[in-house]
């Protein structure tokens, strides 16, 4: 959330910062800045009308000693100030709420060292990593691949659950929970604490992180007296973890990583790249959060994007590095990096993890604090990336090492999670007619 004093302040300049996402987007300061000067002059009536009100009161007891009635009479006058300052306060209190509903709709401005531009047609390509793949064959897709060996079956998970579901079999179902333990080992090794947080959490936690109000339509929640939303990620559990906390400055910064299953109704995306593993409803994802100073966000920034890419540097995946321009950065974010993994088999670079510097945005939602040198509380600033997505390294790996013969290689790093498995080959498993 945007500071209010500082947008009131040059709202002109919030103004061109975000005209750099949209020109819609600037749009939505201009009730911000009418509700602003209506909170001023109220603040100045309500001033006013107080020291009205005790001045009043201060006379009514030495009037009611000299004259009654006029004591009376000031009495009634005070009260009348009374309820009127009851009233304006009032007032000032609905256009206060109404302005933070208002600013909980704005979104992050870009940092000065975004790219502008509309759309991922504007990113910026920063740099490559990994050799591309060669193949004397034509390669397939992981659809393709996970069905022929057997161990990616999306029939059966659509009888259980519908649709942008998947049921992984055997060396696949091993895969994944070995690349979740692989990223945690080398996160943790890196100084990353690691963290099992609950997956369902309150609507106050994900207005905090940024998921609502505005995206609402996105997210699955459960019903009844009290419902929970499921996480989208666990960026939202690992920063809620200390809202409303003032951290020592020699805390920071602090570095969580967690595993978690992710929960997206993503009801834009009917037919955008919903083809086996990608935009699944639920997939799992190692998620780095930190919290820190201000004045080391960038710094750290730059460090968390390098912890991400180490994992598929250490997987001998073919990936890039995309810096966001201002039109396609997400809703929290001041400035974000995409790692893109390339897939031989679709031919197109895809989104494995996107890394954040929200600076002091979240923090003001969930009121996270840090004392600087003179001991005074200052807002921290928060940082998450995926560490990474689950399934898309396994898109990324049966893309990548696949063999003529249709099997998968098994990176050399990831064979002693396998039990020394080599390679994946067709898997066979119980399945009965259809009635």
């Amino acid at each position: 959330m945007l500071d209010l004093k500082a947008v009131a302040s040059d709202p002109e300049s919030f103004e061109r910062r975000l005209l750099r996402r949209s020109a819609e987007v600037a749009l939505l300061l201009k009730p911000v800045k009418d509700l602003a000067g209506r909170r001023r002059e109220l603040n100045v009536l309500l001033e006013g009308l107080k020291k009205d009100q005790s001045a009043a009161n201060a006379g009514v007891g030495q009037l009611m000693r000299t004259d009654k009635a006029a004591g009376e009479q000031a009495r009634t006058e005070a009260r009348r100030l009374g309820d009127e300052v009851k009233a304006k306060d009032e007032l000032l209190q609905a256009v206060e709420a109404e302005i933070e509903r208002l600013l909980m709709l704005v979104p992050n401005p870009p940092q000065q060292s975004v790219p502008d531009g509309k759309d991922s047609a504007d990113n910026k390509e920063i740099g490559h990593s990994g050799v591309r793949p060669r193949f004397d064959f034509q390669p397939k897709p992981h659809w393709e691949l996970g069905e022929a060996l057997g161990v990616l079956e999306w029939q059966q998970a659509a009888k259980l659950s519908g649709s942008r579901f998947t049921v992984y079999k055997g060396a696949a179902a091993r895969l994944e929970r070995a690349l979740a333990s692989f990223f945690l080992d080398v996160h943790t090794s890196r100084g990353y604490t690691e963290i099992l947080p609950p997956y369902l959490v309150t609507r106050e936690a994900m207005t905090g992180t940024g998921q609502l109000p505005k995206f609402e339509e996105d997210l699955f929640r459960t019903t009844g007296e009290h419902p929970l939303y499921l996480i989208p990620t666990a960026e939202v559990p690992l920063t809620n973890l200390h809202r409303d906390e003032v951290l020592e400055r020699s805390a920071l910064p602090i570095s969580y990583c967690s595993w978690t299953p992710c929960f997206r109704a993503e009801a834009g995306a009917a037919g955008k790249d919903t083809r086996g593993l990608i935009r699944q409803h639920q997939f799992n994802k190692v998620e780095l959060v930190k919290i820190v100073k201000p004045d080391e966000s960038d710094a750290e920034h730059e460090k968390m994007l390098d912890d991400a890419c180490e994992v598929l540097r250490r997987l001998g995946l073919h990936h890039r590095v995309v810096l966001l321009c201002a039109g396609d950065m997400g809703f929290a974010s001041a400035k974000t990096y995409d790692i893109e993994v390339w897939c031989p088999g679709q031919g197109v670079f895809r989104e494995i993890s996107s890394v954040s510097n929200c600076e002091e945005f979240q923090a003001r939602r969930i009121r996270i604090r840090y004392r600087d040198e003179k001991g005074k509380p200052r807002l921290a600033h928060t940082l998450n990336g995926s560490g990474v997505a689950v399934g898309r390294t396994v898109v990324a790996l049966f893309e990548q090492y696949q063999q003529a013969d249709g099997s998968i290689l098994v990176p050399e790093v990831l064979r002693p999670y396998m039990g020394g498995m080599e390679r994946i080959t067709r898997q066979e498993f119980p399945r009965g007619v259809e009635r």
